[in-house]
């Protein structure tokens, strides 16, 4: 993808898709909405991450950085192909994820239609699994073991597994692949559907005009395949517990700073190695979407090291990161790197000199350029074209949840510098983001469609409750947000002028 073409999109995850399952996934729906993308003249459309979820069901700490969403796996395909009876659905909620309620539904899905392969798979079937196998078994084969493991441990982290299995001793790792060999073929398979699944919905959406956008959280979990295989790679003691961990210092937002808890990477060890891990995670995100996001930027150029007995972030030190020597080796590996850097937070003239170097568009939020006066940087008129203009992301409120909850100073300036009222501000920061020069506009559907703060995606330092539950359903969209979006798009050349339907 050109990062600098004029283009617009929607950020929407996955989960947040229609559909009778529970959760939004890569059926049907998502070619429908890919098809809502094209005739409203979107050319993006973002993604969160598509890993699998984590703690408090957040897509940021999964317990793999290369596996795909068991949850995201459509049911039609499977039974469509006949490895699985067309199920009789629980009363879903059709505007929430209920996670507790999803999860062990859909895995029994899966696993129903993993026997049904296994009785009545073809044999093109059964090569296209074992050649899927072959193919991505550098990371596929400790991720399925891991998964396998911690299923026969009850779900315990790997840390307190059985001694000779948390230590990774061949001869254990070997027995254990022949004890655990159906769960592995379990989860191989699993994989091997979400590969093909967003293979199809990427080659539709690329059919369509429509390049799909990822998001590559910068740290990896704790309790993941990635830090079970490679502990080297980050700062474990002798128990396998991080010494320190990744987070952010305090500022207005936070008193006590944000405590993330990722282990962090021992860089020296990984520049000794080519960068290989980091190589190898951004070909996968690659052959996935046609360009990514990746999260907390900085931390490439200065990471924020907690110490781990510490609680909060009150204690920590700034500590000099990999910087550009990274992305120069994966870019001898991979080529041009179609990345985008969220270089929000507390940026340094260091994370300026990292992004710009590299060559990345970095990102302006409009819902924070309205704290002071006209020389703010994230008002439009002070863009830059190598940049991605947002209402909100994710972890932002809505635009009209962000208005009702402004400061007043906040409120009068937006309403005057937008000429709007809370009945159209969430159009009048849409029509701004893409009148703006940035290179790329992106829209929370959620601004789209004018939602409050009811519908917000994720409210950072929290956990659990409605965060990263948000769905919506067609018939709150109707045909006028569309239509509105398509002028928007296409009197800001960003989009095709025949959308507008203008007399011109």
């Amino acid at each position: 993808m050109n990062l600098n073409e004029r283009a617009s999109g929607v950020l929407l995850h996955i989960s947040s898709l229609p559909g009778p399952h529970g959760i939004g996934d890569l059926g049907p729906t998502s070619l429908h909405f890919i098809d809502w993308l094209a005739g409203c003249g979107q050319t993006v459309w973002q993604l969160l991450p598509t890993t699998p979820i984590g703690p408090g069901d957040s897509p940021y700490q999964s317990v793999s950085a290369f596996a795909g969403s068991p949850l995201m796996v459509a049911l039609e395909p499977l039974i469509e192909r006949g490895w699985l009876a067309a199920p009789v659905a629980p009363d879903f909620d059709a505007n929430r994820v209920d996670f507790a309620k999803v999860v062990p539904w859909r895995e029994q899905q899966l696993r129903a239609a993993f026997a049904g392969f296994q009785a009545r798979a073809t044999a093109a079937d059964r090569q296209s699994l074992a050649d899927w196998i072959e193919a991505e078994s550098q990371w596929a084969d400790d991720y399925a073991l891991f998964m396998a493991l911690e299923r026969a441990h009850g779900g315990a982290c790997w840390w307190d597994w059985a001694p000779e299995l948390r230590a990774r001793k061949k001869a254990a790792l070997k027995a254990a692949r022949v004890a655990q060999a159906e769960e592995i073929a379990f989860w191989q398979f699993v994989q091997w559907q979400f590969d093909g699944q967003l293979a199809q919905m990427k080659a539709y959406a690329n059919a369509k005009g429509v390049r799909i956008m990822g998001d590559l959280p910068i740290f990896i979990a704790h309790h993941s395949a990635d830090c079970w295989s490679h502990p080297e790679l980050y700062f474990l003691d002798d128990d396998y517990q991080p010494t320190v961990v990744a987070g952010v210092p305090p500022d207005d937002l936070g008193p006590l700073g944000q405590r993330w808890g990722n282990p962090l990477y021992r860089w020296d060890k990984m520049k000794r190695g080519g960068f290989a891990w980091w190589v190898q995670r951004v070909r996968r995100a690659l052959a996935q979407a046609d360009v990514f996001r990746i999260d907390h930027f900085r931390g490439f150029a200065g990471y924020y090291e907690i110490p781990a007995s510490c609680p909060t972030a009150m204690e920590g030190r700034w500590v000099k990161g990999p910087g550009q020597a990274l992305f120069d080796a994966i870019a001898a590996e991979l080529g041009e790197l179609p990345i985008v850097a969220e270089d929000l937070g507390l940026i340094t003239p260091d994370v300026i000199e990292l992004r710009d170097g590299c060559g990345f568009p970095g990102m302006k939020i409009l819902q924070f350029a309205f704290g002071g006066d006209g020389a703010h940087e994230f008002l439009p008129h002070n863009y830059g074209r190598p940049f991605v203009v947002y209402t909100g992301t994710h972890d932002n409120d809505t635009v009209r949840g962000w208005w009702l909850a402004a400061k007043p100073h906040e409120r009068a300036f937006a309403g005057a510098y937008l000429a709007c009222g809370e009945h159209d501000v969430h159009w009048a920061m849409i029509r701004a983001a893409a009148n703006s020069v940035a290179n790329l506009a992106v829209f929370p559907l959620q601004d789209v469609l004018g939602l409050d703060s009811t519908h917000r995606m994720n409210t950072p330092g929290t956990l659990g409750g409605p965060n990263w539950t948000w769905r919506f359903t067609w018939d709150r969209v109707g045909p006028e947000p569309g239509r509105v979006l398509a002028l928007i798009t296409a009197t800001s050349g960003r989009g095709p002028m025949a959308l507008a339907n203008l007399d011109v």
